[in-house]
């Protein structure tokens, strides 16, 4: 069995995000940026699926600039076989980032697509379910268990009112949620490694895809700062300033 994982390269969860001076999108120069956690956990489930002997090869697959080579790099060294970039300069929203990783599954042709449940940039949480639409194939999606079996997997998904358990026929997509593993810490000598193992760069144009984006993004602000919180006396001052100030009763 084939897996693809898909990652993306995002600013790193620990930078704080500032704002342009234009107001045009948030600043990526000179920040460090990683692997989005989600898909950490991505490549870290197909990984140990393949240590299982049930899957022959985990590719790991990126859309976006040069320097997501980098980001597919720590793919290969948590224990990914070989690396795919479909590189290009342009804004990739959601609907794009699918079409061009179902051109890449067309090609590949894998069992299973794992990839995490969203990205933590714009946290769109399409990507995956857009995939499985224009594919046909089933999907699971904020996964939490998965278990391969008999050409079927069965994922444990959590939701808002507790965990369901659905099965599906392969091959399928699967979104990772935080709770599915803990990825493992990339030492020095599989990074080495790594460095020799193949990874390949294409472009949207050799895939037929027209990866320009729909969506016109007008400004980005940053949400209003916070007012101090205030102590009041007694508890019917409370119940007057929820009433008049804050109106919320």
């Amino acid at each position: 069995m084939k897996i693809i994982a898909a990652v993306k390269r995002v600013v790193d969860y620990n930078v704080k995000v500032r704002v342009k001076a234009d107001q045009s999108g948030v600043e990526t120069g000179s920040v460090k940026m990683a692997m989005n956690p989600f898909d950490e956990i991505a490549v870290e489930a197909a990984t140990r699926l393949k240590e299982a002997g049930q899957a022959s090869e985990v590719i790991a697959l990126s859309c976006g600039t040069a320097q997501s080579q980098e980001t597919l790099r720590t793919a290969l060294a948590i224990g990914a076989d070989r690396g795919v970039l479909v590189q290009t300069d342009v804004e990739l929203q959601p609907l794009a980032v699918a079409k061009l990783l179902k051109a890449v599954v067309e090609r590949e042709k894998p069992a299973l697509v794992i990839l995490g449940k969203q990205a933590i940039d714009d946290d769109a949480c399409q990507t995956g379910q857009a995939l499985a639409a224009l594919l046909g194939w089933p999907q699971a999606t904020f996964a939490s268990h998965i278990e391969i079996a008999d050409d079927r997997a069965t994922v444990t998904r959590e939701t808002d009112g507790g965990v369901e358990v659905v099965a599906l026929r392969l091959p399928a997509i699967v979104t990772t949620d935080l709770r599915l593993n803990e990825p493992r810490y990339v030492t020095l000598p599989n990074i080495m490694k790594a460095k020799k193992k193949p990874l390949e760069t294409i472009e949207p144009a050799t895939l037929g895809v027209d990866p320009a984006p729909r969506l016109k993004t007008l400004r980005v602000e940053e949400p209003p700062a916070r007012t101090a919180g205030i102590r009041v006396p007694d508890v019917a001052t409370l119940v007057e300033k929820l009433k008049h100030e804050a109106k919320v009763i």
